[in-house]
């Protein structure tokens, strides 16, 4: 069963300039898997190894993105989602506890691949299962409108931003972006846990692998804001989950976690010395990464945003 898709692809080919650059990117191969006997899935229903799938592979982005933000090289910056390719989660070396977690992981996704072929499952859908749709509180066709308020006060520009479900995918969801009616993007794309992918719009503000699946109270997290592809207009950031819990909004009932922000963004004026404080809180759903509120202080102005759901306009359900 082959599994593959654009994100991959980046990954091959980041991975493969790595090697030629620094001499230090390894294949997958370099980390043999820990054997796991296909047997042990026997009997599970094709919808079922599929999820496994995913998990197995979102908790190998999870080591492989923690390696790298250890180390400090920011290389895969590459918008993974659920689907992965194991050279590039590879690529940075690890060792170790992270080695031998990745080698574990490696051989159980072999082994559910092996029995998902066996019983001939096809390829991993791409679409969401509809069970699993079901149980979001949005669905395609419907828009998510908020107030958005951007710079010191929104005194930079107060705007209805309009987020249009297009694609409920396995691992997230795809959005075409509206400004006061007038569509900008066909192109907003996040995972399930509410991270937005590196090819969504580069000049609207972005949250990149700070937020995880299954948040609970007390946890902390780290990742970077961005308004542009340009590196030095990325804030890195830190947080904690400081409350969840049920809350109906805009019509819908969300499952919340609140979490309060912390960090350092670039000077306001390119090449100036030291940094701008940064904090704020964010409010997203936990089960579809659903953005429900996003306050952000900070004296550089791209990271002055104030954006608020007010209400979510029915689609097609």
């Amino acid at each position: 069963m082959q599994i593959a898709s654009r994100p991959a692809l980046r990954a091959v080919l980041i991975a493969g300039a790595l090697h030629g650059l620094a001499g230090c990117a390894t294949r997958s191969a370099d980390v043999p898997p820990l054997p796991t006997d296909p047997a042990a899935y026997q009997g599970w229903a094709c919808e079922r190894l599929f999820d496994e799938l995913d998990t197995v592979q979102q908790r190998a982005a999870d080591v492989a993105y923690a390696v790298d933000a250890r180390a400090g090289n920011n290389m895969i910056a590459l918008g993974l989602g659920v689907t992965v390719f194991w050279p590039a989660l590879l690529a940075m070396r690890p060792d170790g506890p992270d080695a031998a977690q990745l080698a574990e992981l490696k051989g159980r996704f072999e082994a559910l691949q092996h029995q998902a072929s066996a019983q001939h499952c096809g390829q991993l859908p791409a679409t969401m299962a509809p069970q699993r749709a079901a149980s979001l509180p949005v669905a395609v066709g419907d828009r998510l409108v908020y107030d958005d308020r951007q710079g010191h006060g929104g005194v930079a520009g107060q705007h209805e931003l309009g987020l249009r479900v297009t694609l409920l995918r396995r691992d997230g969801l795809d959005f075409a972006v509206d400004i006061d009616g007038q569509t900008v993007s066909r192109a907003w794309h996040q995972d399930l846990a509410g991270n937005v992918m590196p090819d969504s719009p580069a000049s609207m503000l972005r949250w990149q692998r700070l937020l995880r699946p299954d948040l609970v109270l007390g946890q902390v997290l780290a990742g970077e804001l961005t308004v542009s592809d340009d590196l030095l207009r990325r804030a890195r950031v830190r947080g904690q989950v400081v409350a969840t819990g049920p809350q109906q909004l805009a019509g819908r009932s969300f499952d919340v976690a609140v979490i309060e922000l912390f960090g350092d963004a670039p000077p306001t004026v390119v090449g100036a010395d030291g940094s701008n404080r940064l904090d704020g809180v964010m409010a997203v759903d936990r089960r579809s990464g659903v953005l429900l509120r996003l306050e952000l202080r900070c004296a550089n102005p791209d990271f002055a945003v104030r954006r608020r759901l007010v209400r979510v306009e029915s689609g097609v359900r």
